[in-house]
């Protein structure tokens, strides 16, 4: 690999993690990837979007597949509270999840893989995504503008911070859930709260509703199967002594099975449509479903590992992982054109999970994430 390229691998994370921006309003990040990819020769660069940037490589080795790597660009609404010396120059945005390593990662990939375009058959698609961050997100955008048109198999990667420098998961199969959300107004009729048997209180029978909920994992689906479904905010009221006429609650359903995913709700509606019955409530009840889950296939996982194995040797342990019920808008990709999604380990015990104030990750690991996205566009591009 070039001299000094890790270095300056690590100062594009770094000039990033400066200057973050939100999903869909990735403008400056935009424009700075591009300026950065104008330095190297042999690109073809276009904006499939206003905020995302697309680099095709074509190779000279001979004819072959067309591959995509991609990684996402975006930052979070959170206050940064790291104390680093490149800390979020921006009050209530920072990279809190390592996007702003993925970027720079397949920057380095990018200046790697035009400087030895020798080296390659077919075609590589090198993607910078926006907004991986918010639903309806900026894979399906990308894969709606074309980008995905003529590719035979994907590549993503994602940093990640609880597991240690060293491991790269490469699971085949599910691996990231598919993040769905529901909204459920409860209406019933307020009062006074010195005469509730006067009222049709919602507060009772939202408390009724978040209960009963749980037994759609504990009693309604396979042990074996995993799934999640979380209610993280609850509205209602506005006075000590008063009933509301309303109350409402929302959440997260998190599942790696298609058809469950399908089932989920359903299962809630029923429940929800018998206690409302039960008290005398009506209801509204709104379910939206997030991006797919993320399925690796398993024939491009098993050649990475290869590959792994063959571009980083003692230096990782490979590891087949488990699934996490985060979820990740790449699946948008998985759904034209088989493919694997990475995590690579960068950090450890003692550091902060993704989206908290003090996410960092470990920029050691930055070294092995370019060379995977170079070694996996050299090795998939080949002929079948």
């Amino acid at each position: 690999m070039e001299s000094g390229l890790p270095e300056q691998v690590v100062a594009w994370r770094r000039h990033l993690h400066r200057h973050p921006e939100l999903s869909f309003q990735e403008h400056a990040t935009a424009r700075y990837v591009e300026s950065v990819l104008r330095g190297f020769p042999h690109l073809n660069l276009s904006r499939p979007t206003p905020t995302s940037v697309l680099a095709v490589l074509r190779g000279t080795a001979g004819p072959g597949r067309t591959v995509l790597l991609r990684a996402d660009m975006d930052a979070l609404p959170i206050q940064e509270d790291t104390g680093l010396d490149f800390a979020s120059q921006t009050p209530g945005v920072m990279h809190a999840c390592g996007h702003d390593g993925h970027t720079a990662m397949l920057l380095g990939a990018a200046q790697v893989l035009s400087h030895s375009r020798e080296t390659l058959h077919g075609e590589v698609r090198l993607l910078f995504q926006h907004a991986e961050e918010l639903f309806p997100g900026g894979a399906q955008q990308l894969v709606d503008a074309g980008v995905m048109d003529g590719v035979d198999v994907a590549v993503g990667e994602h940093l990640m911070s609880q597991i240690p420098t060293g491991v790269i998961v490469l699971r085949d199969g599910a691996l990231l859930a598919a993040p769905d959300a529901f909204t459920l107004t409860i209406h019933g009729q307020g009062g006074h709260g010195a005469n509730p048997h006067e009222t049709v209180d919602p507060v009772v029978l939202a408390a009724q509703v978040i209960l009963a909920f749980q037994t759609v994992i504990s009693r309604q689906r396979d042990p074996l199967e995993p799934a999640v479904l979380s209610v993280t905010t609850i509205h209602a009221g506005t006075a000590h002594n008063v009933i509301p006429d309303s109350a409402q609650l929302g959440g997260t359903v998190r599942t790696l099975d298609p058809a469950l995913r399908e089932a989920m709700p359903r299962r809630m509606e029923q429940i929800v449509q018998g206690l409302c019955a039960a008290y005398g409530a009506t209801y509204t009840f709104d379910y939206v479903q997030g991006y797919r889950a993320t399925i690796n296939d398993p024939a491009t996982t098993a050649l990475l590992r290869e590959v792994t194995a063959q571009t980083l040797g003692d230096a990782v342990t490979i590891h087949p992982g488990q699934p996490n019920m985060g979820g990740e808008d790449f699946s948008a990709y998985l759904s034209r054109a088989p493919g694997t999604f990475i995590i690579v380990g960068a950090g450890g015990d003692g550091q902060a999970p993704h989206h908290h104030p003090r996410f960092n990750f470990d920029e050691r690991a930055l070294e092995h994430g370019l060379k995977l996205y170079v070694a996996a566009a050299r090795r998939l591009t080949q002929p079948l």
